[in-house]
């Protein structure tokens, strides 16, 4: 099996008035071609830091070590020209909240249109013919009409599929979903986590799905990587991890998952949060290709 993404030990540093901030610690992860792995952790654990990371998006006060290889290529190493080449062709990424991530004052079809411009050298007529296409291929109703109105014009779902086709126009290797289905109902996620999966079915692609909640990776991913404090606590095969759980955060993040298989009513579990300054036992693989911090 071809890896595509490697990521090895990476660290991400925050320079803040108060001292430096260790958001990601030494971090490593692969992703094969066709693969999906699913970074799911809490709010502050690092998960956006290491996306962000891959394709050099963190700000000037951030520090960033390691190795980031897609394919042969170092991306950490890239010059900026050709880290920008990559952005949106061979890797693109996808935005929890699309409201913000889409300009407002652009029509959608424009936005993807630009897309393509930016890394193919076609003209105007075809970008937006391509635009169009991308947008039916997200099942956007209408796509051709719909491609001339204003973000504010569509539903919440509608602005997301939006993103995916933007994301998809230029046929990347890689694609990095953040959250995508945060911010919107429990209906709209389910359309928008089997549109992925068709998509990434349909055209191969190797897939980071960034999330907080384990039920909706479990949905998405092959396999999952379970961030705290900066560092990954515990990875491998979905069903392995759900099956034989090895940290107390996952299996926390296991039982906190909603079920109606409830004989009664019962009070949501909650999650035993570990402090980030507590020394970690060292990631071990404790069967083939499941790995955890414990000590067990």
């Amino acid at each position: 099996m071809n890896i595509l993404l490697r990521v090895n030990n990476l660290n991400v540093t925050f320079a803040t008035q108060t001292g430096e901030v260790n958001a990601v610690r030494d971090v490593s992860f692969s992703i094969p071609e066709s693969g999906t792995l699913g970074l799911v952790g809490e709010s502050g654990s690092g998960k956006s830091a290491t996306a962000l990371a891959i394709l050099r998006l963190l700000p000037p006060q951030a520090r960033v070590t390691g190795a980031i290889h897609l394919g042969e290529s170092d991306l950490l190493c890239l010059p900026e020209a050709d880290i920008r080449a990559v952005r949106g062709a061979r890797v693109s990424m996808i935005f929890q909240e699309p409201m913000t991530a889409l300009n407002p004052v652009m029509r959608v079809g424009d936005q993807v249109a630009e897309a393509v411009l930016a890394h193919r050298r076609v003209g105007k007529r075809e970008a937006w013919q391509r635009a169009v296409e991308g947008l039916r291929e997200v099942a956007i109703p209408d796509a051709e009409y719909r491609a001339r109105d204003y973000p504010h014009q569509l539903s919440g779902g509608q602005r997301q599929r939006v993103m995916i086709a933007m994301a998809l126009v230029n046929h990347p290797q890689l694609l990095i979903a953040d959250e995508p289905t945060t911010a919107l109902d429990v209906t709209v996620q389910a359309q928008i986590l089997d549109l992925l999966g068709a998509l990434r079915e349909k055209h191969k692609l190797a897939m980071l799905f960034i999330s907080h909640d384990l039920g909706v990776v479990s949905r998405v991913a092959d396999h999952v990587a379970v961030m705290l404090g900066g560092e990954i606590v515990e990875m491998g095969p979905v069903k392995r991890i759900f099956a034989e759980a090895a940290h107390p955060y996952t299996r926390g993040l296991i039982s906190a998952i909603p079920t109606l298989k409830t004989e009664r009513a019962r009070p949501l579990a909650t999650v035993e949060r570990q402090s980030s300054t507590a020394p970690a036992p060292p990631l071990r693989e404790i069967a083939p290709g499941h790995w955890a911090r414990t000590t067990l």
